[in-house]
Parts: structure tokens; sequence; C-alpha cells
């Protein structure tokens, strides 16, 4: 059971790795320069495709990932305990690249980024 479960989380962290690396999409670098600027965004208010909640829930999942201190320790656990470190990676992957995707589309629709043309926005008047 802990293995099918560990292997359903994995497949979701290849199915996450596959999406961001896809032919046409945004890059790896493009999307992790996005992350900053969708921080900046979501607090000032301007984009709402996401909640700052999330954003820190995602954070505290890669702390998760990354810190020494286990809720189930695979020293004791073996397979039982990367359980749960693969389950929070998967997660934490999937949604990086799902709210970066969506926030980059809103970001060019916006005209917005890295990529927005380099104009000066004004109201003409007839």
């Amino acid at each position: 059971m802990a293995t099918a479960r560990t292997l359903a989380y994995v497949g979701a962290l290849g199915r996450a790795v596959r999406l961001a690396t896809r032919a046409g999409g945004p890059s790896l670098g493009d999307r992790a320069t996005a992350l900053p600027r969708l921080l900046a965004a979501v607090r000032a208010g301007d984009y709402t495709g996401t909640s700052m909640m999330k954003l820190g829930l995602v954070a505290a999942g890669a702390a998760y990932v990354v810190s020494p201190i286990d809720l189930l320790p695979e020293g004791i656990l073996g397979i039982l305990g990367l359980a749960d470190d693969a389950m929070v990676l998967g997660w934490v992957a999937t949604t990086l690249v799902e709210e970066t995707e969506r926030f980059l589309d809103w970001e060019a629709a916006q005209g917005r980024g890295p990529n927005a043309p380099q104009t000066v926005r004004s109201d003409v008047v007839d």
C-alpha cells in the first residue's frame, strides 16, 4: 500500500517535471525568476490567481522536504519514511509548476513581465 502510494507521488513529480520542461512552455529559469514577481503581485493584490496562504504552504512544504527533522524518519521506517517526503515534494513541484504557468499567462495578458513591450501606457484622447 505505502509502496503504491509512494510510486503515485513520484509519478506526480514526474508529470510536474514533464509539464515544466515541455517544448514551447516557459523554461525552468523563467519559472524561477517569476516566483518573486508572483509573490509581489499577490501581496499587492494585483494577481488573484493564488493566495499568500497557498504560497506559504508551498514554502513550508519545500522547507519540510529539505529539513533534517522528519515526521516519518527514513532510518527507522524505510520506504514508509520516504513516502511522506515523496508526497510533499510531488505536491510542491506540481503546485509550483501550475501556479507559475497561470501567473506567466496572466502576466503576458497584462503586458507585464520581462518579455513585455517596452512602451509607456497612456490614454489617447481624440
